[in-house]
Parts: structure tokens; C-alpha cells; sequence
């Protein structure tokens, strides 16, 4: 579905101290920008921010990135997140949002900045020309595997079973470990599942969510 231009979204987010536009200007200095040294993690495709935001509010001493590609998104993300969080001063949340295609990402992060990345309900262009703009891909993660710390983990769901088990190959051929994995996440003994929007709508349907925990040797 095509977003409707939302003009007022890219004022909002730059008024923001925790949106970051000057997408290069952090690489190798991300603990500058948090101020403290505390680990680092990912989420690639936040969406609406139901996910980053109440895993920073679980994890205070962790900090999240969040990246989305269009404004009109992420808008809501940074609302989200300030709403949730309810901490007075936003240079105080441990969460800053990013407005990028994801296909730009190699120079925003430089070797051991992050911990774990989370991809949550990706796009699973089924289309076999399509394949490699799968963010699970095997093109993806040896750019991830660019900034990711060895021993760091890649946490992903997705109700698409043809992506799912694909996937399940790229990370095995990318040189991850696989150290979790079900079909069927809500009824698993899975404890750390925090519902996104989109997940929320397909279990209602009788929809079932997938996930895997890969690790990077």
C-alpha cells in the first residue's frame, strides 16, 4: 500500500533529539552519541516503534537504533517511543531513530558497534528476481556481518514460510549458527517476545508467527 505524503513528518523528526538525519556523522563514535558504553542494538524496519520502544523500556541499559525508511513511518516511531518511555528530557532515552534505506547502511556503523540486530516482519519479496532485497538475505548479512560483534545475534520472525526456511539457509551459509528456531512462536517456550502492530493484526486471523535466533560464529 502507498503511503500518503505526510509533509509535517520530516520537521517533527528533525525537531527530535533522538532522531538522527546525519545518517554518517555517528560512525565509529555511537557510544558518543548515547553517552555511556552500554551495548548496542538494531532494529532494522522499526515500523510504528511498538517493538524498539518497549524493548528500550525493558532494557534501560541497552541501547536501541531504530531504522526505517520512509518519514511517514517513522514519525510514528518517535512518538511511540517518547510515549512509552515518559522520561522528562528526550536525551534520556536510550533509543535513537534513523530514516534510511537499508541498502545504505554499510558506512553508518563501523566493526564491533553492534550487539544484536532484530528484523521484524520484513518485506519477503517472494519473487525469485526479488530475492536478494530480502533483508535476511545472504547479501545482507555480509554487510551486517561488516559491524556485527562475533558472537552478536540476529533475531527473526516472519509469517512467511517460504522466507523462513530460505532464510534459515542464508544464515548457514553466512557463517551463523542457528540457536533457536520454531515454526510457531506464541505457543514455544520462547519468553522474550515482544508483539509488534503488524503481528498483533495476523494472530488474530489465526496467523502464525515464525522465528529463529542466529548467532555469528
Amino acid at each position: 500500500m502507498r503511503l500518503r505524503k505526510k509533509y509535517w513528518a520530516r520537521p517533527e523528526l528533525e525537531a527530535s533529539h533522538i532522531v538522527i538525519t546525519d545518517l554518517y556523522a555517528h560512525t565509529g563514535n555511537w557510544k558518543e552519541e548515547f553517552k555511556n558504553n552500554n551495548e548496542i542494538h538494531l532494529e532494522l524496519g522499526c515500523g510504528k516503534g511498538k517493538f524498539i520502544s518497549e524493548k528500550s523500556k525493558q532494557n534501560p541499559n541497552i541501547n536501541f537504533i531504530g531504522i526505517d525508511l520512509k518519514d511517514e513511518v517513522l514519525v510514528f516511531a518517535l512518538r511511540k517511543v517518547i510515549e512509552v518511555r515518559k522520561i522528562e528530557g528526550e536525551e534520556n532515552i536510550n533509543v535513537r531513530l534513523m530514516p534510511l534505506n537499508i541498502m545504505l547502511i554499510d558506512d553508518v556503523f563501523s566493526m564491533n558497534e553492534i550487539s544484536r540486530i532484530y528484523i521484524n516482519f520484513c518485506n519477503p519479496w517472494p519473487k525469485e528476481r526479488h530475492n536478494k532485497r530480502r533483508l535476511t538475505h545472504t547479501k545482507f548479512l555480509t554487510s551486517y556481518k561488516k559491524f556485527l560483534k562475533r558472537g552478536s545475534e540476529v533475531w527473526f520472525k516472519t509469517d512467511d514460510l517460504e522466507l523462513f526456511d530460505d532464510s534459515i539457509e542464508y544464515f548457514k551459509e553466512c557463517g551463523f549458527e542457528i540457536l533457536f528456531l520454531t515454526y510457531d512462536l506464541h505457543t514455544s517456550d520462547f519468553e522474550d517476545n515482544v508483539i509488534t502492530e503488524y503481528e498483533a493484526k495476523f494472530t488474530e486471523i489465526g496467523k502464525k508467527a515464525m522465528f529463529l535466533q542466529a548467532k555469528l560464529k
